[in-house]
């Protein structure tokens, strides 16, 4: 992939369309209450649901709350167009 080719937002979109595409198949119709479920601030979940920036320490954290492996995480929706 060449540098020109990576888009930052494209790229936390697509991360956010993820982590709300699980939350809702594991039958959680509001971010809210999964974020609170899982010991996950509100605020900041609902931010990476609408794609802004998080941290891979975080993103980890979330990926542990749907109970998944990084693999399992990224193997769908990420699909090179």
């Amino acid at each position: 992939m060449e540098e020109s080719d990576f888009s930052k937002e494209e790229v936390l979109i697509k991360l956010g369309r993820r982590i709300k595409e699980i939350r809702i198949a594991q039958g959680f119709s509001s971010y809210e209450y999964f974020a609170y479920e899982k010991n996950i601030s509100r605020a900041q979940y609902g931010r990476y649901e609408k794609g802004e920036d998080l941290r891979f320490s975080t993103l980890a954290k979330v990926i542990h709350a749907f109970g998944m492996t990084m693999t399992e995480f990224f193997a769908e929706g990420f699909e090179e167009k």
